[in-house]
Order: C-alpha cells, then sequence, then structure tokens
C-alpha cells in the first residue's frame, strides 16, 4: 500500500521507517527544508537506536521516500497519516490541535480519491470528528474516511515497540477505513499482535488513559520512596513486593526525580483540561501533576541538604540531563528544573550525557558541557545522577572519590546502594526512597 506521513518527528519518522519495513510504500513529508535535506543525505534528525539503519536499509529498497511536496506524497496514497505536534496550549493546558487543523485541510485541497486520513498524533477526544467536517467542509466532494490510530512508542526502545507491540488500537467509523487500516497492519496481524478496532472516541481516550495511569503509578511509588525516608522503609524493597502482585505488575515502580518526556506531562494536562470541559475533573489526574512537580522541587532540597544549606560556590557534576535514557529529549526532563536552580544558587555545573547536549546547551545556559563522568566530578563537591544512562550505571566509583574535592552523591535513580557508596568512600550518598548512610550508619 502507498502511505502518506506528514511530519517527521520522533512518532512520524519512527512510523514511517517502520510501515517502509512492512513492505509498504511510504512518503514522509515534512516543511522544514532543513531536515528534509538531512533525511535525504541518509542523517537522522532524532536519537533513537536503530533507526539510522533501518531507515536506509528501506531507501536503499526503494520502499521508503522525503520530500516537501505535499501533493506528490498524497498522490494515489491509500492512507494520509498526521502526525504533527500537538503540544501543551500556552494558558489553559489543551493540546494544541492547528498543526492537526492545518494538515487536515490541505490534505482536502490535494486529494482527489479514496482515502484514509489517519490521525497519529495524539489528541483530544472529539478531535478526529472535527478532522472529518473540517475536510468535508474544505472538499464536500471528496471520498474519505477518518481513522485514530493512536502511538504508543517508548523513546529509546520505539523500533521494538513498533515491530512488537502490546497492541494497536485503530478507532474507524466504516468497514472500508477498517479493511484498509487492517492491510497497513497486516504483519502485525499474521503474527497474532493484538489489533483492537474501536470507534473514534474510544480510541482517542485510549491514549490518554494509558498515559495517566502510567503516570499516576510513577507519581505513587515516588510519593510512597518519600514515606519511606521518612519511615526507615527501603523502596527498593517495597516496589518490588508491590510488582510481584500480578494486579500490579512491577513496570513503572522506579522511584526517581520525577516523570519528564514528550508524552505523560503534555498528555496529563490535556486528560485533565478535556475533564474540566466535560464537567468531570480528572482529580487525580489533577493531583498526579501537581505531586510530580512537587517531587521534583523535592530533589532540590536533597542537593541543597548535601551541600550543607547553600549552592554558592560548590562545584556540582551532573549525570545525564535528557528525561530518560537512549534519546536525547530533553521535554520537561527534571533536569530542567533543577539544574537552574543550581546554577541559580550559584553553584558551579557541569553537565555530562551522551545525547542530551545538543538540546541542552540552548535549554541550560550556564553550565560547562564534559566529555565523561570523571571530567566532570573532578574536584567536584557533588556528583548528582539523573539520568540512568548504562555509562553512568558502572562507575569506578573509587577512582570518583579520589577525584572529588568532597566526596558527596546525590543518586536520584538509584542505581548504587549504601553499600557501593561506603565502599567506595563516599562520605555521604543520597537516593530516593532509603535513608542516606550519612543519618544512618547501617547498610542497605
Amino acid at each position: 500500500m502507498k502511505i502518506a506521513m506528514i511530519g517527521t518527528g520522533y512518532v512520524g519518522l519512527v512510523s514511517g521507517v517502520c510501515f517502509s519495513d512492512f513492505g509498504h510504500d511510504v512518503v514522509c513529508v515534512d516543511k522544514d527544508p532543513a531536515k528534509i535535506d538531512m533525511l535525504e543525505r541518509g542523517e537522522v534528525p532524532i536519537y533513537e537506536p536503530g533507526l539510522g539503519a533501518l531507515m536506509q536499509k528501506n531507501v536503499e529498497a526503494g520502499r521508503l521516500s522525503f520530500t516537501l511536496d505535499l501533493a506528490q506524497a498524497i498522490d494515489g496514497a491509500d492512507a494520509v497519516f498526521i502526525a504533527v505536534g500537538t503540544p501543551t496550549r500556552r494558558g489553559d493546558g489543551h493540546a494544541d490541535l492547528s498543526y492537526v487543523m492545518a494538515a487536515a485541510e490541505e490534505i482536502a485541497g490535494l486529494a482527489s480519491d479514496y482515502v484514509v486520513i489517519v490521525t497519529k498524533s495524539t489528541v483530544p477526544v472529539g478531535t478526529n470528528r472535527q478532522v472529518k467536517q473540517a475536510v468535508r467542509k474544505a472538499a464536500p466532494q471528496l471520498d474519505f474516511d477518518v481513522a485514530s490510530n493512536p502511538e504508543f512508542l517508548r523513546e529509546g526502545a520505539a523500533i521494538e515497540d513498533f515491530m512488537k507491540p502490546d497492541r494497536v488500537v485503530v478507532g474507524v467509523q466504516s468497514d472500508r477505513a477498517a479493511e484498509v487500516m487492517g492491510e497497513i497492519y497486516r504483519p502485525l496481524y499474521l503474527r497474532d499482535f493484538p489489533i483492537l478496532t474501536t470507534d473514534l472516541e474510544s480510541a482517542e481516550m485510549i491514549k490518554y488513559a494509558a498515559n495517566a495511569f502510567l503516570a499516576t503509578k510513577i507519581t505513587f511509588i515516588n510519593e510512597i520512596a518519600a514515606l519511606c525516608e521518612r519511615t526507615g522503609a527501603n523502596v527498593k524493597q517495597v516496589s518490588h513486593g508491590m510488582g510481584l502482585d500480578g494486579r500490579i505488575g512491577n513496570k513503572f515502580l522506579h522511584a526517581g526525580p520525577g516523570y519528564g518526556g514528550s508524552c505523560f506531562p503534555k498528555d496529563t494536562k490535556a486528560l485533565a483540561r478535556i475533564g474540566q470541559e466535560a464537567g468531570l475533573p480528572m482529580e487525580i489526574t489533577e493531583t498526579v501533576i501537581s505531586v510530580n512537580e512537587g517531587i521534583k522541587r523535592r530533589m532540590i532540597d536533597k542537593l541543597l541538604d548535601l551541600c550543607d544549606g547553600s549552592f554558592n560556590g560548590k562545584t556540582i557534576a551532573i549525570c545525564g540531563v535528557t528525561f530518560k535514557p537512549n534519546t536525547d529529549d530533553m521535554r520537561d526532563a527534571p533536569a530542567l528544573t533543577i539544574i537552574p536552580a543550581l546554577v541559580g544558587g550559584g553553584a558551579k555545573v557541569r553537565v555530562t550525557d551522551p545525547q542530551g547536549r545538543h538540546e541542552g546547551e540552548d535549554l541550560l545556559p550556564g553550565v560547562n558541557w564534559v566529555a565523561d563522568a570523571y571530567k566532570a566530578v573532578n574536584n567536584a563537591d557533588l556528583l548528582v545522577i539523573l539520568t540512568e544512562w548504562n555509562e553512568f550505571r558502572a562507575l569506578d566509583l573509587k577512582k570518583v572519590v579520589r577525584k572529588m574535592a568532597t566526596p558527596r552523591m546525590a543518586d536520584l535513580r538509584n542505581i548504587y546502594s549504601v553499600k557501593d557508596a561506603k565502599r567506595a568512600g563516599f562520605e555521604a550518598y543520597e537516593s530516593i526512597g532509603r535513608i542516606p548512610f550519612w543519618r544512618k550508619m547501617d547498610e542497605d
């Protein structure tokens, strides 16, 4: 089948590349000439493990191409996917649908034969009906259907998620649209991956409900972690015990400095707004949003405690700034709350991250970027682990201690233990949900 993919951001590019690997003819469209030039040179504008090689494979096979020309991409297409941004709208927390609606109107002006217009972007409930109305108004004679096909891609594992999904959700209004979508996802159906066909509104809601639930799970364990610190419990043992319950499961029960990224912050705010507009406030989701912001601020208090009450004049080494490992995405990362507080408090901040510098240089003014953790900790007063990249999981802690002016660590991802820190010679070690050994001198 021929597919046009509008938008070459994270979702659009990953989806387009993977669809082409299914054997479909895919044309990815973007308005940014620099991005299209980059893609045509075989360069990937985002960091996603394995994406560059898979993209090149399908370009060479003649199944994948890139263009600025939407008319060319749509010509003869069986389906046109809209994968443009839906950022949080300033002022009200709602998803900004201007890019989605603009894409729909452009499609209406260019399409001539039957086509399924598929919304891949994350959109509030009712958006696909708005898309249908906009297209119908712009092109009354056009034969088309709309479909909702939300994405469930984890950054850093997106290709695996696309090729081996927990489920594919497709919202449609007609059998004809269902057949087209079924043919597009036929390679997954043949391998018995679940394809869930719903109405439009249910498909839209599934995406928001899933992300809000996962954000709630993260925030819950972070609140439990704070309580563990007050009561002497160990959150790693608590989360393990909880996760063994099959009704709960062990995923998203890792305590840390709060959630961030491209989905959870935006989608929880949008769901809260949907509830407000429907006259049914999403009180749990609204609380999750508030508590998550408080967790980030609580991390700053931890660091302040380790710096004897003042950041002024301290040299602080930061390992990791992206919101999670294996991505270059810094959207709503805890680092964007924590690091400015350090700089604002007078600290000299050194930062290292395998992929975060490209975005981070503009987002984190006033810091010094260095190549690796050992350069970052040289004569530092505090080491802070903010992102659990693999290269930070196996540091030579004794070497780190020797390089530091005052060997103190804030392990905000719990990748080490109190025992590790003691043996290495740290004089103070803070983590999440475990009493630090400088207050309680027994090993975890």
